[in-house]
């Protein structure tokens, strides 16, 4: 939540979608998986005996009137089935607090979450989250025991079991290190390790709260490649939260620039490129300067 202190409160209009160079503003298919309707998320800062304490409800008891830091508001959107959706802003824009939603970790203070129509209101098997690869794994588990976890929690029959983790490891292509610890693995190794745990229950949903953020640039660019093929072989929607405005274009079908603190949507674009993307195509530069112009206002 630290983050979330470092922005300047800014109040922007109501969201629009843009697409560039096409004027057409419209991909959904009508199947919506997400509908967040006027979502809003306030958090309130308690300080006592020189001790701070953020936290999602307000005490009503409590002598000293707390300070409230508004993370979202009045956020509306909607996202289809199939569809690879990032999340662009600056740190502190709460851009991981509607992630965080989504996911079921958190409640809006006001307005709505649904997936498939119904309210979110904890987590969900079919809402997997993948976070930065020191929290990804367990290091006392092999990649192959990692993998298996959830499906074994979930009551997966061993024989079912065995073949959905060994079809995993073969999509995250890490074949030949099954029985391999995290300590004996690279940074993008472990990453790999961390989206096969969650894709291996086959999610509706798979939500990446800045998972390369992490990652040196050679790393992080072959993983990109990674996700957009795992992407595409199992056809689910992804939600993937970054700051980093060409990994945004490069990945997305579309991209919600969120303002400044309390985060708005302030427009949408759609990416109208077929993947694999040319990072030095004239097109996809002019993606990446127009996403650059509207963070930088």
């Amino acid at each position: 939540m630290k983050t979330l202190m470092k922005s300047e409160v800014s109040n922007m209009g109501r969201s629009t979608e843009q697409t560039l160079p096409s004027a057409d503003k419209t991909i959904h298919n009508g199947r919506h998986v997400i509908e967040v309707e006027n979502v809003s998320k306030s958090f309130y800062v308690y300080t006592t005996h020189g001790e701070t304490v953020i936290t999602e409800k307000k005490r009503f008891f409590s002598r000293k009137k707390p300070c409230e830091l508004l993370a979202l508001k009045d956020v509306t959107l909607s996202i289809d089935h199939g569809e690879f959706v990032a999340f662009l802003g600056p740190s502190g824009c709460g851009k991981s607090t509607l992630l965080r939603i989504l996911a079921g970790f958190e409640s809006p203070s006001e307005g709505i979450a649904k997936c498939k129509g119904a309210s979110i209101r904890g987590p969900h098997p079919q809402r997997a989250m993948v976070f930065q690869s020191e929290r990804a794994v367990f290091p006392w588990l092999t990649v192959e025991a990692n993998i298996s976890l959830g499906p074994r929690l979930q009551g997966v029959s061993a024989e079912l079991r065995k073949e959905r983790v060994a079809r995993t490891i073969e999509l995250i292509q890490l074949t030949g290190f099954e029985k391999s610890y995290p300590k004996t693995l690279s940074g993008g190794m472990l990453q790999r390790v961390a989206v096969g745990r969650a894709i291996v229950n086959h999610p509706e949903l798979l939500l990446m709260d800045e998972p390369f953020g992490a990652l040196d640039a050679q790393t992080r660019n072959s993983l990109q490649d990674h996700l957009i093929r795992i992407w595409q072989s199992v056809e689910q929607t992804i939600v993937f939260v970054t700051h980093d405005i060409e990994e945004a274009a490069y990945l997305a079908n579309r991209v919600v620039v969120f303002t400044c603190r309390p985060g708005q949507i302030r427009e949408i674009i759609k990416i109208d490129l077929p993947h694999p993307r040319e990072r030095t195509s004239p097109e996809f530069i002019g993606y990446r300067n127009h996403l650059a112009e509207l963070i930088r206002h």
